[in-house]
């Protein structure tokens, strides 16, 4: 076995920890669904799917590393949003604690000196800088624009304004 039960407990734990995250997107996108915002919709439907996809490479490397994968029960979403930017900073406030987390999984990898798990690990830290820096700029644009300038977030997102294509509309409403 290449990976120590506790470092395997705790990626058990963030594989749900990211599953719940997952869900969290669907709700904040069915949010922006219901509120006939499509593209911030696609948005987070995506940010659902990168979410579900570290799960499952987390998941990937507790078999791979000949660990027991054990998927702990995750909760339910927050639902209901009073506006856009509670649905948003929702989002943030999420990223922040998950980049608490894994730094968390990355001292486990170091104190038991495993570095493939450390190497493995060090994709999930580069991309939380991402996650992070672009949902807070989405959190600032929100705040800006107001409830009535949300069109303008939207044709920023469509535009590919928060890099790598995001602003696709995919699975949002039409």
């Amino acid at each position: 076995m290449l990976i120590g039960r506790k470092l395997a407990a705790a990626i058990n734990a963030q594989v749900g920890n990211e599953l719940f995250a997952s869900s969290q997107y669907v709700q904040v996108a069915a949010y922006f669904d219901g509120e006939a915002l499509p593209v911030l919709a696609a948005h987070f439907y995506k940010q659902a799917d990168e979410e579900r996809m570290h799960a499952l490479k987390l998941a990937k490397y507790v078999v791979d590393a000949g660990g027991e994968l054990e998927i702990p029960a995750v909760p339910a979403p927050r639902t209901g949003f009073k506006d856009a930017l509670e649905a948003v900073t929702l989002a943030l406030h999420s990223e922040l604690k998950v980049t608490e987390q894994i730094n968390g999984l990355v001292d486990i990898a170091i104190a038991e000196k495993d570095h493939l798990a450390k190497q493995m690990l060090d994709w999930f830290v580069n991309e939380q800088l991402e996650e992070v820096s672009s949902m807070d700029t989405l959190v600032r644009m929100v705040k800006r624009a107001g409830e009535s300038g949300l069109f303008h977030v939207e044709a920023f997102l469509k535009s590919g304004g928060l890099a790598d294509g995001e602003g696709e509309a995919e699975g949002g409403a039409d």
